[in-house]
Parts: C-alpha cells; structure tokens; sequence
C-alpha cells in the first residue's frame, strides 16, 4: 500500500491488523529495553526502583483492566476525530490510577519520603485528580465533554498557584539556567513563567495523548533524561520510577491499547515533569528534551489561530493541518499509528541525547 493512501484499520485484512498489534508491541519491547539499558549502563543504581515501577504498574494495570470493563468505564471518542480512533470507544479509561500510585510509592519508600518527594507527589495527584474528575464526567454523561475548558483551566491554575506558594516559600531562584551561558535572572517574572511551565506541560501531555502508546512512551523517555541531568538524588529517583512506572503502563497501552490514561495519567504526567523541572532550574531540559510535547501544543494553537485569522478575513476558516494536534495530522497523510508513535519516540530520544550532550559540555 503506498505511503500516501490514507490507512483505515477498519478495511485492513486481519493479518494486517495483527501486524499493526506486533508492530505496537515490538515498539514498546524495544523502548523498554532501551531505557533499561541506558539505566543499568549510565545510573545503575536507581534499576531497582525502575524496575518495580514496571513491574507494579504492569501488575496493577493487568488487575484494574476487568474492574473498569465491569464498570463500564470506557473511552468516548469525538466525533470530529479520524474515523479509524472510532472503534477504540469504549476501551477502559482512567488508566492513570495503575501507574502513577505506583511510581510516586516506590519513589516514596527509595527516597525517605524526602520533603521534595512528597511535593512534586501532591501536585501530580492534585493534577491527576483533575483528571480523574474530567474522566469521571465524560463516563458519566457518555460525552467527551467532561470539564468545560473554564472550569478545566481554573482547577489546572489554582493547582499550579499553590505549587508557586510552596516553591517562594522555599526561596527557590527565581532565574532560567542555561548551562555553558549562564543563568538570566527573571525577578518577579519568574512566577508567571513558572505558572506557565505547570499549566502548559499539563496540557502538552494531555494534548499528545492521542494514540496508542505514544504520550507515556515520549513521556518514559522524557523522565530518563530529566533523571539523568537531576542534582537531587530524591528527585532522580522519582523521575527513574515514574519513567518505569510509564513502561508498565504500555504493557496495556501500546497498539491496540486495552487501557487508555485518560486525564488521570496525563494531567497527573504533566503535573510531575513541571515539578521537577521547576524544582531541579531545569526548565531548560524540559523545553528541549520534551520537544515533542512542545510542537504537539503549538499544532494546536496554531491551527485554532489561523482557522480563526482566515475566517474573520475571508469569512471561511482554513487549516494548516489536517488535523491537530500534530500525530492525527501524520496520521491522516498515510501513517499508520505504530509510524507515528515509533518516529515521536524516536525524536524526543534524539532531543533528550542532545540535551544530554548539552549538560556535558558545559560541563556539568
């Protein structure tokens, strides 16, 4: 089938559907040994908490997926979506609760219950009760509505106000390292910076949940890295076990997914990288390293921008994508999900080593 033929599994024969499930599979087997290797090779010392973290999230998923199936808990999928997401309806949702516990426990015991812990761990599960009441709503109504976007966004800032309260409280710098430069001292420009960084990584997350697998691999990824450049060995260890604990989430998630995050995991997910990258002056690291999520967002905002520009000055809105965000815009030019996922995991890895190669340099 030519690459420009538009994909729809619906029409597949069946044992190019079981292709496109191996493909899925292998592609999570492959990441898995990737991240496990690099820990074992650069950060031995943190493999055990990765590696329960996978373990837990892979066993907690496997007995939380008949529960949510009973509970009648399944996805809704929006009608304005690509044709091909509509079979995934009624897949279980919510899958947030069988891996973040997981990777904020075992963080928790490695850790001592660190103060810095228990911080970055009370804003992912504020984030990720959010969620969980947009899931919940969306169950309940049987529409993908759930929070109004106001309602969303006013929960998602109040929770973001708070974490600032407790990091002036904590006297952190209010600057923006750049290792090899120098650090630019922001002042009290430093908070609405902050107030950004939690409420849009929140977003990116939740906006780049959109196909089997692909935001808690990037986001697996994503952790190693912020892991690995950590000065704070307590915060390291949480990044290390919520990249495991995302690993195990993909036992079930990776194409064709039997669970889905839901709000729970990605907000939750958003809410712990801005954590540590606010709490480690790595806000850097996260704006390279999570490119991915980055353009994700931007795809968003760039096409409701220009749909809107062109439609107050010729009176008929255009698209600059196909669809966003950016993997349904790749994924209704021809590519299967496993291709898209697969090159999105391959990017944020190339990003996250030249991040890597950038910390060394300046020779940190």
């Amino acid at each position: 089938m030519r690459g420009s033929e538009r994909v729809d599994a619906d029409t597949l024969p069946d044992l190019e559907v079981e292709e496109t499930e191996w493909g899925g599979m292998a592609l999570s087997l492959g990441l898995g040994l990737a991240l496990s290797t690099l820990v074992i090779g650069i950060r031995p010392q943190v493999f055990v908490p990765f590696g329960l973290s996978v373990l837990g999230s892979a066993l907690l998923g496997s007995l939380l997926v008949p529960g949510l199936q009973r509970w009648k808990a399944g996805q809704v999928i929006r009608q304005e979506g690509p044709q091909s997401h509509r079979k995934k309806a009624g897949t279980p949702t919510m899958g947030g609760i069988s891996f973040l516990p997981v990777g904020l426990l075992v963080a928790g015991i490695w850790s001592g219950w660190d103060p810095q812990w228990l911080a970055v761990a009370l804003l992912t599960l504020a984030y990720g009760f959010v969620g969980w009441l947009d899931d919940w709503l969306v169950i309940r109504q049987q529409s993908n509505k759930g929070l109004s976007p106001q309602h969303k966004l006013l929960l998602q800032v109040g929770v973001a106000l708070g974490f600032c309260v407790y990091l002036a409280w904590q006297g952190i710098p209010t600057g923006l390292a750049l290792p090899g430069i120098g650090t630019l001292s922001l002042g009290w420009l430093f908070w609405p910076l902050a107030l950004f960084v939690l409420v849009g990584t929140n977003n990116a997350v939740n906006l780049t949940d959109g196909m089997d697998g692909l935001a808690a691999g990037v986001v697996a990824i994503l952790l190693v890295g912020l892991g690995l450049l950590h000065r704070d060995p307590e915060l390291s260890v949480l990044a290390f076990a919520l990249s495991g604990a995302c690993l195990g989430f993909l036992v079930h998630n990776h194409h064709r997914a039997r669970l889905f995050m839901g709000d729970t995991g990605s907000l939750g997910l958003g809410g712990a990288l801005a954590g540590l990258a606010l709490l480690g002056d790595q806000l850097w690291a996260l704006a390279l390293m999570g490119g991915v999520l980055v353009a994700e967002a931007l795809s968003v905002m760039l096409q409701v921008g220009y749909f809107k520009y062109t439609k107050r000055k010729t009176g008929a809105g255009k698209r600059l994508l196909r669809m966003s965000p950016l993997h349904h815009h790749l994924e209704l030019g021809g590519w299967s999900e496993v291709q898209v996922v697969g090159s999105l995991y391959g990017i944020t890895a190339l990003l996250v080593g030249l991040g890597w190669a950038w910390w060394h340099w300046a020779g940190i």
